[in-house]
This record gives structure tokens, C-alpha cells and sequence, in this order.
């Protein structure tokens, strides 16, 4: 089903997992369903639809919008998910609009990192937040990307600067809808 090199992930909002979640706001468009945590399944989860109050899909693969030399500091700069002391979480589904699709590959690029520097201003966070980029566009999803994010406690401030800073960028006026979810990993 997934070919080499997609991984996939399954986010499921229920009443049990190891992820407690602490709020969900819609930022753009309609919230989610309300959940009191999260589980996260790094395999396919079934053909039958896991129960819960929402379910995200995604997969990752090659990465888009980056050039050889950003991926070059990426990569090393780039901190493990799971880390023990990256208790604090964070899931944003984003959707962008259908102007953002009609662009060509090289305009949607101009606007992600020559003029919003998504990727380079971006780095200043780096490992103190790691970060993964789901696709779900391809899949057929409500959202087309799922981002995560992990990061420790005194590291909460600068999450918050990271995400301010993205939002406030021409990338962000295509945006039609973005829920943020705030979650600490369960104490069981």
C-alpha cells in the first residue's frame, strides 16, 4: 500500500494513550472534536477506521519545498522524536487553499522559504524543537499536512515564538484552516 520510503501515522483522540491533551483551538476554520488524549500509531492501523473522536492520517517520505544545502543543515541540526525530556507536544493539521495548489511547484517554493524563510528562520529552533511533517493530501484527508512538534518544558516559550513567527508570513495568508493541539506525554 505505502511505497518504499513513506512511513505511516495514525493520530487517534480518545478517553486513554500516552499523550494527555491539554487544548485544542481551532486557529483557522472549524476545531476538532473534544478528546482527553492522544494515541500515535507509526504503523498502518487496520482497514477498519480506529475508534475515537478524530482520526488523522499521514505519512512521511521525501521531503518537499527543500533544497540540497537546507537539508544539509536540517539533518544534523534535526533532533530525534521521543527524546525523555520532550514531555510537551504539539499536533497542528493545516489545510491550505486551493490557490496555494493552483501555483506552480516553484511559485508555492518562492513563497515557503524566499520570501516567508519558513526553512531558514526556522533553524534558530533547532534541536531544542524537533519537528516531523506528515502528508495527508495525497491520501485523501480532510488536512494536508500534519506537523508535530516535541519539545521540553522550558522549551514552551520558544515554540510559541517559532509558531507566532510562521504565522505571520505570506505562507500562512493560504491557510484555510489550522487547529493547534497542545499535549504533554502521559505520567503512565
Amino acid at each position: 500500500m505505502f511505497r518504499p520510503g513513506m512511513h505511516p501515522v495514525t493520530f487517534v483522540a480518545k478517553d486513554s494513550g500516552p499523550f494527555e491533551i491539554e487544548r485544542i483551538s481551532a486557529i483557522s476554520g472549524d476545531e476538532l472534536a473534544f478528546a482527553t488524549h492522544l494515541a500515535v500509531h507509526h504503523e498502518p492501523v487496520g482497514l477498519s477506521h480506529p475508534r475515537g473522536a478524530w482520526v488523522l492520517r499521514g505519512v512521511t517520505g521525501h521531503v518537499r519545498y527543500v533544497e540540497r544545502a537546507e537539508k544539509t543543515q536540517l539533518d544534523p541540526a534535526s533532533p530525534a522524536l521521543g527524546r525523555p525530556e520532550a514531555t510537551c507536544a504539539a499536533l497542528i493539521p493545516i489545510r491550505k487553499s486551493a490557490e496555494w495548489w493552483a501555483l506552480p511547484q516553484d511559485e508555492r517554493r518562492a513563497i515557503f522559504e524566499q520570501r516567508s524563510r519558513h526553512i531558514a528562520d526556522s533553524m534558530k529552533y533547532l534541536p531544542r524543537i524537533a519537528r516531523r511533517l506528515y502528508q495527508a493530501r495525497e491520501l485523501g484527508e480532510h488536512f494536508d499536512f500534519l506537523t508535530w512538534f516535541e519539545f521540553a518544558p522550558e522549551h514552551e516559550a520558544a515554540f510559541d515564538e517559532l509558531l507566532a513567527m510562521l504565522r505571520s508570513r505570506e505562507e500562512w495568508s493560504f491557510v484555510e484552516r489550522e487547529v493547534e493541539i497542545r499535549l504533554r506525554r502521559s505520567r503512565t
